[in-house]
């Protein structure tokens, strides 16, 4: 894999695909991204709609496993049990993983052995990591993935970019999450760009523009209301 560690704005770690000519999170902090768009906005809304059931996360794009580990933290922190499904096609090697310093960005709590157990999870059947928290990791691509129908309480969207792999962002592949979703769950991501907007559009969510974390103007939130 042509793969590079760098270091972002924040002090967290990020990787530059040179293949794709595309780094995992945003160069101005990894960390500070993730939190942004997909525990601050799309967990904890979660957390708010649906407050009496355990949730169902879904998750495209499990890559460094970042979106995981903040995941698990908020969880434990808050008591939520949260069930984490997330697919990758190309599962990074062990090699690649065990370099990535976010577990040294809670200092001064040790989080390697949790941050290592995530990525040392069984492939394509559901872990129980905690008492509060169960990952299903799945390394399967989008495009053959169904979901059921009814079913998650929030998706990270958080594949590679539509410049890069526009077919992971098209109507028909939202249409299919859109069916796996509950009513009042929301779809976030980091891409405004026109034609996700139109595509989330038409496969039926309510998209809205929120402001977003430094170096990013904007992000999407896109909402089933039925």
């Amino acid at each position: 894999m042509d793969l590079e560690i760098l270091q972002t704005g924040d002090g967290s770690d990020t990787l530059y695909n040179s293949a794709l000519n595309e780094s995992y999170h945003s160069t101005f902090g990894a960390i500070q991204e993730s939190r942004f768009i997909f525990i601050d906005q799309g967990l904890r809304s979660a957390f708010q709609t649906f407050q009496q059931e355990p949730l169902q996360i879904l998750e495209i794009g499990f890559g460094t496993g970042l979106n995981a580990f903040l995941t698990q933290m908020e969880a434990e922190k808050t008591g939520r049990k949260v069930t984490f499904s997330s697919l990758e096609a190309y599962p990074l090697p062990p090699e690649i993983w065990q370099q990535l310093n976010y577990p040294r960005q809670f200092y001064p709590i040790d989080c390697t052995a949790q941050f290592y157990q995530l990525h040392q999870a069984a492939w394509n059947q559901p872990e129980d990591i905690s008492a509060h928290f169960i990952l299903h990791k799945m390394a399967v691509t989008l495009e053959v993935f169904t979901p059921k129908d009814n079913f998650f309480h929030g998706v990270f969207f958080d594949a590679f970019s539509p410049a890069v792999q526009p077919e992971l962002w098209s109507e028909s592949v939202f249409k299919k999450i859109f069916t796996g979703m509950k009513s009042g769950a929301t779809l976030m991501t980091y891409s405004v760009k026109g034609s996700v907007v139109r595509a989330l559009k038409s496969a039926g969510f309510t998209v809205e523009k929120r402001p977003g974390p430094p170096g990013k103007r904007h992000i999407l939130c896109a909402t089933k209301i039925i």
